[in-house]
């Protein structure tokens, strides 16, 4: 049995033609299903439905043979002990540094101030501005990060963007790009070298699609 780890929402919809491509279709529609493991079209490919930020943990432990994550979330995670073979090309935004439109983010960066940072990605909140010689507190939280400006509880927010059109809506603007964002295929490593003959025409046949 070969198990995939997939989110629901706009990840899951973007990767049901890869899927296709392999010759696996789900028997149901996460969005409207509330089983959390679902059977495709065929016996030995079952899917499960976990949260976005726990695909890596599945597939690393082996609790998934394979996942489809963003990038955000293997930076997030770290990717130990997964094998990333492929950029899916999919689920595409950029994980950007926002302030109040009214905030001179360049003044408070170029004269040393410590600025307040609220993010859910603080690892690669941390990585950046420390790459830039920047000084920051950073504020962990896990929704909603277009409100801690605008309450003061942070100067700045790390978050994805795709249309801008949320800070657009709360008077925010995006300062600075922090990295382009895409889902990846990752794979467990024992997972790979066990079920090879089954996993890598998956492999191939997602490739030949992004292709």
């Amino acid at each position: 049995m070969i198990t995939i780890a997939l989110s629901k929402g706009r990840i899951f919809e973007e990767t049901l033609p890869l899927l296709e491509a392999a010759g696996i279709k789900p028997l149901e529609d996460p969005e409207t299903s509330r089983k959390l493991i679902l059977g495709t079209n065929r016996p030995d490919v079952r899917l499960i439905i976990v949260r976005a930020s726990d695909v890596p943990t599945y597939v690393q432990y082996g609790a998934a043979d394979i996942g489809v994550a963003g990038k955000d979330v293997l930076n997030e995670h770290g990717g130990d002990g997964l094998y990333q073979p492929l950029d899916l090309n999919i689920a595409k935004c950029r994980m950007m540094v926002a302030v109040r439109s009214d905030f001179d983010y360049e003044s408070a960066v170029k004269q040393g101030a410590r600025i307040r940072v609220a993010t859910k990605y603080v690892k690669t909140a941390r990585e950046h501005f420390a790459s830039k010689g920047v000084h920051v507190d950073l504020i962990k939280l896990y929704g909603s990060m277009e409100l801690a400006p605008l309450v003061g509880l942070s100067d700045a927010i790390v978050d994805l963007v795709s249309s801008g059109a949320t800070l657009k809506a709360n008077n925010l603007v995006a300062v600075e790009e922090v990295s382009q964002i895409s889902s990846r295929l990752v794979v467990n490593q024992a997972s790979l070298k066990l079920k090879r003959s089954t996993i890598q025409p998956m492999l191939d046949a997602f490739a030949g699609a992004v292709k």
